[in-house]
């Protein structure tokens, strides 16, 4: 059995605390599709309850820590503390429409470093965490990224734009660039998930556009802990800062970031 340090395990323990509503509210959501006026009222309450259990159990283990929340902003701890970086239910529209595909994330930062995270998949099961330095895992299982090679055999994943969203205006060549070259690609609505995905080499990269903090602060650490390199999608600036994040094995990194370069260069 692996054993975790005394922060991942109140991360774990905060995460697991917090499950339990929301699976219990996912089961409600399943039952008013049905309705008229749909589940949304009651996603959006499910979203927050969630945030303010998870708000608890991390003040009471860590009270010197701050907070950056999707949903609550930005709270300030005690001087030089690291801060917790929180998105209580990642895969917010999936919830609503009944597809179990989401997670909830949980990073830790200090001054834009990296020091900790948690992505846990609660009907999976699945709890993804790492820490710097001491590698990542999904529940016991240590994770490496995948070892494939060959563009042809990669399978990708992204975020498509959507309504009240910017989209990158180049985002569709992109997409038709990397189709036309690799196995295949999907949109899973999830992007704590689909960086965890590229940590446990179920895929070989992710990109998407405009993420938040909160999206991809725990899984750029995974993904980083399990061998793996994230960079930004056109710059040499931090993904972590931008939301702009390409995430890959060490094989493909260069390949998907030289495809996705092209499509923009290309003339229209």
């Amino acid at each position: 059995m692996v054993i975790q340090s005394p922060l991942i395990a109140v991360m774990v323990r905060a995460a697991r605390k917090c499950s339990r509503a929301l699976a219990r509210d996912f089961g409600e959501v399943e039952n008013l599709q049905v309705s008229k006026k749909g589940p949304a009222d009651f996603v959006t309450a499910a979203d927050l309850r969630a945030e303010r259990t998870l708000v608890e159990e991390l003040k009471r283990a860590r009270p010197a820590f701050g907070f950056l929340l999707e949903e609550g902003g930005a709270r300030p701890g005690e001087p030089n503390a690291p801060r917790w970086v929180i998105d209580p239910l990642d895969g917010t529209t999936n919830f609503l429409h009944g597809l179990p595909h989401f997670a909830i994330s949980i990073g830790v930062e200090r001054d834009g470093a990296l020091l900790a995270g948690v992505i846990y998949d609660f009907l999976r099961d699945e709890m993804f965490w790492a820490e710097k330095g001491a590698g990542a895992y999904v529940n016991d299982h240590r994770l490496r990224v995948s070892e494939r090679k060959l563009l042809a055999d990669a399978l990708l994943a992204t975020g498509l734009p959507f309504k009240g969203h910017e989209s990158h205006p180049a985002y569709f060549d992109q997409l038709g660039a990397v189709m036309s070259r690799v196995a295949g690609v999907r949109r899973m609505g999830s992007a704590s998930l689909d960086l965890a995905y590229v940590a446990a080499g179920r895929y070989e990269a992710f990109w998407e556009y405009g993420l938040q903090p909160w999206d991809v602060a725990a899984g750029i650490l995974l993904v980083r802990e399990a061998g793996g390199f994230v960079s930004e999608i056109e710059g040499d600036g931090d993904p972590y800062e931008s939301g702009n994040v390409l995430a890959a094995n060490a094989h493909l990194h260069g390949p998907v970031h030289k495809l996705l370069r092209g499509a923009l260069e290309a003339p229209d």
